[in-house]
């Protein structure tokens, strides 16, 4: 199960707020350890910026993107 949140700053921490309907549903109680995988969202951003004032084939920039999406 897939639920997108925040990242936010606790004290010299990071945290997340798990929404209640999925608190609910997985049966979430206090204490109880759970596995969650990180998958960052891409920043389309971040990878046309590397390749600004550059001249590039649009095959060359989607292969680009496509590996950058990857990670």
């Amino acid at each position: 199960m897939g639920v997108e949140v925040t990242v936010k700053k606790w004290g010299n921490s990071f945290g997340v707020v798990l929404p209640r309907e999925i608190v609910e549903k997985e049966g979430l109680k206090e204490n109880k350890k759970i596995v969650i995988n990180i998958i960052k969202q891409a920043d389309l951003s971040d990878i046309f910026g590397l390749v600004k004032n550059r001249k590039m084939s649009g095959q060359k920039m989607k292969d680009l993107s496509r590996k950058e999406w990857a990670k």
